[in-house]
């Protein structure tokens, strides 16, 4: 029971397809109490995801552009639970103006938008629930792949850099209060949130071609694991880094060729038999 007494808060709960959903799911059955956050319209697939989960969980209202929301997330966090242990932001979002039309598509307005929602929302989240962990706690950020400047990932490349220099600021000035922050790179995972890349099934074949220890790309599971074993007291030395939950791909050679394969043709092409192995 990795996670016995602990009450964690989840966001990016859309559906049981999800990595935070993975993540919400390992820590209630590695004994923690978990509650998630959803916003406007889309909380009730945040409500019905929650009924999915082995203990129905509570969902609060939180749109991640609005300060607000976070102001009263942590009164609410504070009247039913006092405090609280540690928190995963699983939360990213870009209009389809900076995902779809390439690296150079997209305003400055979208852009600013899109870094409020996918990366200032981190530092927000841990301003709010810093002063509810008395004790010591733990932030864990959402991440994929960073690399590496994945074709057609684009902004939300440059948003998860944002975020990951954000974490190591967080880790940097919440360290004295025994609060610790790390970044969780996985591999990729078809869900909701990937639709939005229209080259991601093309990712996913490489990961499950090559991946020292395999892959399913339709298995958020083993991140959820990992993002649990972050939340827990056995990190309780680790905070600043990213972890890498991902099969093993990151440590290959092999993704820095990807950087110059502009065309399906030539991404099919590295997924060629070649000798007995693959390129």
């Amino acid at each position: 029971m990795l996670l016995e007494g602990k009450r964690i808060l989840v966001t990016g709960v859309l559906t049981d397809r999800s990595i935070a959903f993975a993540a919400a799911r390992e820590a209630q059955r590695a004994g923690a109490e978990v509650v998630l956050t959803g916003y406007g319209r889309f909380r009730r697939m945040t409500a019905r995801a929650a009924r999915q989960l082995p203990d129905a969980a509570e969902v609060l209202e939180l749109d991640a552009s609005r300060d607000d929301d976070f102001i009263r997330l942590g009164e609410e966090v504070e009247s039913r639970f006092g405090t609280i242990d540690g928190a995963l932001h699983a939360i990213a979002w870009a209009p389809p103006g900076l995902l779809r039309h390439g690296f150079f598509a997209g305003d400055r307005e979208e852009a600013v938008r899109s870094f409020e929602v996918s990366a200032y929302s981190y530092k927000r989240l841990a301003e709010t629930l810093a002063p509810l962990m008395p004790g010591g706690g733990s932030l864990v950020a959402l991440t994929f792949a960073p690399q590496i400047a994945w074709p057609g990932y684009d902004w939300m490349g440059v948003l998860k850099a944002a975020l990951e220099a954000i974490n190591r600021y967080l880790a940097s000035h919440l360290g004295r209060a025994r609060i610790r922050a790390n970044v969780l790179a996985s591999g990729p995972i078809r869900s909701v949130a990937s639709e939005v890349f229209g080259r991601f099934d093309i990712l996913c074949d490489a990961w499950e071609a090559q991946a020292p220890l395999g892959w399913d790309s339709n298995d958020p599971t083993p991140i959820g694991r990992v993002a649990c074993l972050l939340l827990s007291d056995w990190a309780d030395s680790m905070t600043g880094g990213i972890v890498h939950a991902d099969g093993g791909y990151h440590a290959l050679a092999r993704p820095a060729d990807w950087n110059f394969a502009t065309s399906e043709g030539q991404l099919e092409s590295l997924l060629t038999p070649a000798g007995g192995g693959w390129r």
